[in-house]
């Protein structure tokens, strides 16, 4: 006599990677496919030799970041993408007002060298732009 489905019950699989002795559970041979596809349909993965690592995050580094950024304003480096040089006054203004604003907000709290790296950004990044919107 067959037995009827719903009497069996139900069946407990272990998909554990390992067994109880703390081996590596053999793979079934279906289950290897399986894991095959799934992997296939997955973007592929970016080497970490292709980024390299980013500075470290402190006030000095964001300050020269933003004095970067004027200066790409001033249109002394290239689009990344376009590899076109493009110049925007406004935009490397507002940058200097960002800076300017930073050392009113931190005012008493930075350390000498701090202070005197955003001074000396702020005073080159002006005299750039006095000289930028003459040559305009």
């Amino acid at each position: 006599m067959e037995k009827d489905p719903e009497e069996e019950g139900f069946v407990i699989k272990d998909k554990r990677m390992f067994d109880k002795s703390g081996e590596v559970r053999p793979t079934e041979p279906g289950k290897a496919k399986e894991k095959e596809t799934v992997e296939e349909e997955q973007p592929p993965k970016r080497e970490a030799k292709e980024k390299a690592p980013l500075p470290e995050i402190n006030f000095p580094s964001f300050l020269l970041s933003l004095s970067t950024s004027a200066m790409y304003h001033f249109g002394d480096f290239p689009d990344p993408g376009s590899k076109e040089t493009k110049r925007d006054l406004a935009a490397a203004k507002q940058t200097i007002d960002i800076l300017n604003m930073l050392k009113e907000k931190t005012e008493g709290n930075l350390d000498d060298r701090e202070k005197e790296l955003l001074d000396g950004i702020l005073f080159e990044l002006r005299m750039r732009y006095v000289k930028e919107k003459e040559n305009k």
